[in-house]
C-alpha cells in the first residue's frame, strides 16, 4: 500500500489521533484562557500564580504540539511532549481523585467545581492513558505514513 509497512499505519493513526485530540483540547481553550487558567487552578496541585500560567500556555502549547504530530514534522519530539502532557493530565485527574475533589478535569474547556455524580475520573483517565500509549507508539516508532518528517529526509 504506497510502500508503507504496516507500521507506518498504525503510526499514521497514531499521529492523526493524538495529534487531533491535541488540537482541539487546545482549540477548545484557547479563546478562553482565563476558564483554562481556573481548571488548571481547580486542581490544587500548583501555586496559584503558577498554575495560571501553565493554564495559559497549555492551549497554545497542544495546539502547536497537535499541528506538527497531524503533519508529521519532528514527531519523535511532538510525542515526547505530547506523551509527557497526557502523563501529567493523568497524574493531575488521578491525584485530584485520590484527594476527593469534584473537578471537571477541564480537558477540552471548562473545568471546575462540579457535582460529585458528575466527575468523570475513570473515563478521563483511559482516554489519557491510551492518548499516552498512542504517543509511546510514535516515540518508540516515528515513521509514519504521510509524514513530512520521511519527506524532508527524501523518503516515501
Amino acid at each position: 500500500m504506497l510502500g508503507y509497512a504496516p507500521a507506518d499505519w498504525i503510526g499514521l493513526v497514531a499521529r492523526l489521533v493524538l495529534g487531533g485530540v491535541l488540537i482541539v483540547a487546545g482549540g477548545l481553550k484557547v479563546t478562553s484562557p482565563l476558564v483554562s487558567a481556573r481548571a488548571v487552578q481547580a486542581y490544587q496541585i500548583f501555586p496559584f500564580d503558577v498554575a495560571a500560567y501553565i493554564g495559559y500556555a497549555l492551549p497554545v502549547i497542544e495546539i502547536i504540539v497537535g499541528a506538527l504530530l497531524v503533519v508529521g514534522l519532528f514527531t519523535r519530539p511532538a510525542a515526547i511532549v505530547g506523551t509527557l502532557l497526557m502523563a501529567a493530565f493523568v497524574v493531575g485527574i488521578a491525584s485530584a481523585w485520590a484527594r476527593g475533589l469534584t473537578i471537571d478535569c477541564g480537558c477540552f474547556g471548562g473545568g471546575g467545581q462540579v457535582g460529585e455524580s458528575e466527575t468523570t475520573y475513570g473515563l478521563d483517565l483511559a482516554r489519557d492513558l491510551g492518548l499516552a500509549a498512542l504517543g509511546v507508539w510514535l516515540v518508540a516508532r516515528p515513521r509514519s505514513a504521510f509524514a513530512l518528517d520521511s519527506r524532508l529526509a527524501g523518503g516515501a
